[in-house]
């Protein structure tokens, strides 16, 4: 089937991916630089950890979530914008949309080390220091990544979590390195991964 504007929808979504890939490298590159202590965070550092155990588990995201230690989001502000990223905050959330024209659903989103993102959360973001290089950037550890998705916990989490659980990265000796409510959730999980 033909779309209106004469682009099939894989090569919509080939483009898509592709946007986001070069956002992830553009901001990443622009903190290494700057010499900014980060590290990748959700959907982008699940697709790193899955991509290099099973390649066709991999889940694409729309948008790049970076952890930053507060004290470093000036330099880190700075080093983004010269990028030709442009820096929002709204409702709380900074963001740097994808030049002036960029929306927030597609932007690089800053989530900060030692603090909750949301007040209700259990655990903090975990440091930067708990990161591994990756291809040209840092994503955040394995452990500090499932400690994340099992602290938020929405269905894209649970569904993230399930992929790693899936590909045998995260599996029945995982839950004592949590909180013991967090660890009910990954045995949830475990236990019955379509519940």
């Amino acid at each position: 089937m033909h779309q209106p504007d004469g682009l099939l929808a894989l090569e919509r979504l080939e483009i898509a991916v592709e946007k986001v890939r070069q956002r992830l490298l553009r901001s990443t590159a622009a903190l290494e630089s700057g010499g900014i202590p980060y590290a990748v965070v959700g959907g982008n550092a699940v697709m790193a950890w899955v991509e290099q155990t099973d390649e066709s588990a991999v889940r694409f995201t729309q948008d790049v979530d970076i952890a930053l230690r507060r004290s470093d989001f000036e330099l880190a502000r700075r080093a983004l914008v010269a990028a030709g990223f442009v820096h929002r905050h709204s409702s709380g959330i900074d963001i740097f949309l994808d030049g002036p024209d960029g929306r927030a659903r597609d932007a690089v989103h800053v989530v900060f080390c030692g603090e909750k993102v949301r007040p209700h959360y259990a655990a903090a973001v975990p440091d930067v220091d708990a990161s591994v290089s990756f291809r040209s950037y840092r994503v955040i550890s394995l452990e500090a990544l499932v400690l994340m998705k099992l602290t938020s916990f929405r269905d894209k989490d649970r569904t993230h979590l399930r992929d790693l659980i899936d590909i045998g990265l995260v599996d029945a000796g995982w839950p004592p390195r949590f909180p013991a409510d967090l660890a009910a959730r990954l045995r949830q999980l475990l236990d019955d991964p379509d519940g």
